[in-house]
């Protein structure tokens, strides 16, 4: 059985999902994440030395990169293997172990839906119009995709969280 490949990431109503935090590529709402009312309810503290998330740092972690180099990986995350292609992530689907999970970029998850790879998407949609930006999903007439509602929930803030398993 094949492992489960979980995309999970911030998105504004609009479908743009780059900048969340930081500096904008391309539009000048860069960030818009961070200007949303922060609510607990909805958010955990994510960073290494987090207590909550201290199990993680033993999990086995995967950077998907053409130019990173071994050398250039941050100490103290765990066990880290840098994976090169597409083919290299359906690979490690069919190997052993529990779900995959992938954080953020936009470029990453559009090739990983066209080649039919992602399983489900954790998406934590902000009431926010954007107009400019990176979308989730690829733009090219292609072959419908059906998705079905595993959960979702809202927060006092207007941020919702959606989850969706790709139906194929």
């Amino acid at each position: 059985m094949a492992r489960e490949l979980v995309y999970t990431g911030f998105m504004s109503l609009d479908g743009v999902v780059d900048s969340p935090g930081g500096e904008a590529a391309g539009h000048r709402s860069g960030g818009w994440v961070a200007r949303t009312e922060f609510d607990p309810e909805a958010f955990a503290p994510y960073w290494r030395d987090s207590e909550d998330h201290a199990a993680y740092k033993d999990l086995p972690k995967y950077v998907v990169s053409t130019t990173l180099t071994d050398d250039a990986l941050f100490d103290g995350w765990g066990p880290t293997t840098i994976l090169r292609s597409s083919d290299d992530i359906a690979k490690l689907k069919q190997s052993d172990g529990g779900g995959i999970f992938i954080h953020g970029s936009a470029e990453l998850a559009r090739r990983l839906s066209e080649a039919d790879l992602v399983d489900r998407y954790n998406l934590l949609v902000f009431p926010v119009l954007l107009g400019a930006g990176k979308g989730l999903f690829c733009r090219d007439d292609r072959d419908k995709r059906q998705l079905r509602l595993r959960e979702s929930a809202s927060y006092a803030n207007g941020v919702t969280k959606l989850v969706y398993d790709v139906v194929y």
